[in-house]
């Protein structure tokens, strides 16, 4: 199936050749979401980098509740999309959304899959977390994991930055995790959470402003 690209209007941002201290407020401040991608490929040597920098992430007990399946092929990525869409679409249906809006919506996911060089699809990982015999507990360790699981896929996308592409955090395998890891033969024991679009930005995407900090601390003990 043909994948419709827009003509790419920016290069390649170079890597940062050496990121020290200094740099790393503008790794954390440059990485944005991105959505459109040039047909450029990602090297092996990034990706295996990006994996490496979410597996540094804190967890709990250093369990690493994480594993990575990476599609580059189009043939993987197209068996994804189509079952993952199937759900979407039914999804749809049940909020009475028309069908024109389903097709469009539908479309657009399809297309972020494909037009994607490579995918990092992040699945939590439980079998080897703490075991409590209360409902309380268990449910604070499988938070915990969660968690963590955020703070690997942001390892990921600033490692992603700082080597020079681009990437953008898709939740949808939260909705249909199931589905997931039937289309690409998965441990059935594996849950996805995330898929982490990787390549050259095809243009600058709009970014949302931050909040200033004082808006968003509630409380300082500093000011007392």
């Amino acid at each position: 199936m043909p994948v419709n690209r827009d003509p790419p209007n920016q290069a390649p941002r170079a890597p940062l050749a050496s990121p020290s201290l200094d740099d790393f407020g503008d790794v954390i401040r440059g990485r944005r979401s991105v959505r459109r991608f040039r047909e450029d490929p990602v090297d092996d040597e990034i990706i295996e980098r990006v994996i490496e920098a979410g597996g540094w992430a804190p967890s709990p007990h250093g369990s690493q509740p994480w594993r990575f399946a990476v599609l580059t092929r189009t043939e993987t990525k197209e068996r994804l999309a189509t079952a993952m869409g199937a759900t979407w679409r039914s999804n749809l249906e049940m909020d009475n959304d028309p069908p024109e809006v389903i097709e469009g919506r539908l479309a657009g996911s399809r297309r972020r899959l494909l037009e994607a060089p490579a995918l990092i699809l992040v699945s939590l990982y439980t079998e080897e977390l703490d075991r409590y015999p209360d409902p309380r507990r268990a449910a604070a360790e499988r938070t915990m994991a969660i968690q963590s699981l955020g703070a690997c896929v942001q390892n990921m996308l600033l490692a992603a930055y700082a080597h020079g592409i681009d990437g953008g955090w898709m939740c949808a395998p939260l909705f249909c995790p199931e589905v997931v890891v039937a289309a690409l033969g998965l441990d059935e024991r594996l849950t996805p959470h995330a898929l982490l679009a990787l390549g050259h930005a095809a243009a600058d995407p709009k970014r949302r402003t931050r909040r200033p900090s004082d808006v968003m601390v509630v409380f300082d003990d500093r000011a007392t």
